[in-house]
């Protein structure tokens, strides 16, 4: 058997990044050094560092002989993987403790790694390039709350402004509010008086970054019966996060519906997360509430990467990556991009660049279900499309890209498609989305799936007519199957179809 395995792409050695939190002690391995690193291996334990550091000034022995125990698992899962390039973060708790420096060399005899200790500005920058990581052209102020701090900073594509750090992390604030609601509120709210943070987001995004943000986006999708149980890019409109943060905050965390999705030993710091949510929203007036799957270490291999890397596109870097891995022919999917540029730019449809960028990633995807059984393709690429680990793409987006390759083995009939998926785009994307599927299905019957046809074949509209090119020498694919399929796409763009041979 092959060492590496053919699910896997070539990008050099595999690395790994181990973060110390005030609450949890993670390790996240990724398959290698890229724009849109994918995770081999995540797990986290909840260790609670950070409990009761602001008052007593010290790191809990048991606190710390977890992390200690975690972190000796770590060593050997690294070593099982081969993972030689082991990075190892720590962070508020650490920085905060009379004994954190002692705490660290041992860290560092246990995982046989140097422990970087970050400072709160660095961190905040790190959460910020997590963000320009992972969420296509950010306009806005990110916030990672983890346990014992809280950083802001504010972000406008890859442009960072100053990064501030704030003792309201979850366990930071139950300890100094001595677990009373009304006494965190008041001290998130003299936190935030006259901070340019919170100033800069007023109508803009709010990044949320953390897991109890997280987990409290997770009970927000519950309760609305959302279609995605994807996290990365989901948005809730400024006025719902608060009223859904007030909830929270003044019920029991064990009466809140579909509370069993989140761990024991997240749920009492619930509260302190959606209050400080809550008062981001009323002293700052963002637009809407992003919560991101992607922080500081995302942000730490997004550091590492050169310039010409960083400006890729994360979307289509992953998209082409799974074109490599799981089409016929790859370069199949990079000339359907081109073919259906053509056909797009002599039908005058009013694209903007956000569309290109979704309708090349549905091109390069469109081949991923082809080793399903012929019934399935469809129903199996929009599942795979929907719910796999894309960065750069919001969720209307996810629906868009997987509701084309859907239609292009489906058919154009809605009564094949999800009809929940369907609820997260617009009118406009599912007329696009439908249009590229029944381009597909032309472009499929002419190349049978094979590069250097499609090229020879163009498909363009003019003077009212829909044309399909075939050269001489191909000219027996012209048979009555193509031309439907060409008269179906020419039904919904209000054009009238032909097939010209040589």
């Amino acid at each position: 058997m092959p060492e590496l395995a053919q699910g896997r792409l070539k990008l050099g050695a595999p690395v790994a990044i181990v973060d110390i939190g005030s609450n949890s002690v993670r390790l996240v391995a990724y398959e290698g050094l890229t724009r849109s690193p994918t995770p081999i291996f995540n797990e986290k334990v909840l260790c609670g560092l950070g409990r009761n550091v602001l008052t007593t000034g010290r790191l809990a022995q048991d606190a710390m002989d977890k992390a200690l125990s975690a972190l000796a698992r770590f060593r050997v899962l690294c070593e099982t993987m081969r993972i030689e390039e082991v990075r190892v973060l720590a962070t508020a708790a650490a920085r905060d403790a009379s004994n954190g420096a002692e705490f660290l060399a041992r860290c560092e005899q246990v995982t046989g790694q140097p422990v970087e200790l970050i400072s709160g500005k660095r961190e905040a920058k790190l959460s910020a390039l997590g963000i320009v990581s992972g969420i296509w052209k950010p306009d806005g102020v990110v916030g990672d709350l983890g346990g014992g701090s809280l950083e802001l900073i504010e972000v406008k594509g890859h442009k960072l402004g100053g990064g501030v750090t704030l003792p309201l992390g979850g366990l930071a604030l139950q300890d100094r509010s001595g677990g009373s609601i009304k006494k965190a509120i008041k001290l998130v709210r003299d936190a935030f008086e006259d901070l340019p943070q919170i100033e800069a987001a007023r109508g803009r995004a709010f990044y949320a970054v953390g897991g109890t943000w997280r987990a409290l986006a997770r009970l927000h999708m519950k309760q609305r019966g959302y279609p995605l149980r994807v996290m990365h890019n989901y948005v809730i409109p400024a006025r719902d996060a608060a009223d859904f943060a007030r909830l929270v905050e003044r019920v029991e965390a064990e009466t809140l519906d579909s509370i069993e999705s989140i761990s024991a030993a997240r749920r009492p710091l619930l509260a302190y997360g959606a209050l400080v949510l809550e008062q981001i929203i009323k002293m700052a007036k963002p637009s809407e509430v992003i919560v991101s799957a992607m922080g500081v270490r995302e942000g730490l291999l997004f550091e590492q990467l050169d310039e010409a890397q960083r400006a890729e596109d994360p979307l289509l870097v992953t998209a082409r990556e799974l074109n490599v891995l799981r089409s016929r022919s790859p370069r199949h999917g990079e000339e359907l991009c081109a073919w259906t540029d053509r056909f797009m730019a002599s039908n005058n449809l009013d694209e903007t660049a956000d569309d290109r960028r979704l309708r090349h990633a549905a091109c390069l995807l469109a081949d991923i279900g082809w080793r399903a059984h012929p019934d399935y393709r469809g129903e199996q690429s929009l599942n795979i499309i929907a719910h796999a680990g894309f960065v750069g793409i919001d969720h209307p987006g996810r629906a868009y890209v997987a509701l084309a390759v859907a239609y292009r083995h489906l058919g154009l009939s809605d009564d094949q498609v999800s009809p929940r998926l369907r609820e997260l785009a617009s009118t406009r994307m599912i007329d696009r989305a439908r249009i590229l599927g029944a381009a597909m299905r032309v472009a499929y019957l002419v190349s049978a799936a094979m590069p250097g046809v499609l090229p020879r074949t163009p498909l363009a509209c003019s003077q009212g007519r829909l044309e399909l090119a075939l050269p001489e020498e191909l000219g027996a694919l012209a048979n009555d199957r193509l031309f439907n399929r060409l008269k179906q796409l020419a039904r919904i763009i209000g054009r009238t179809p032909h097939i010209a041979v040589g």
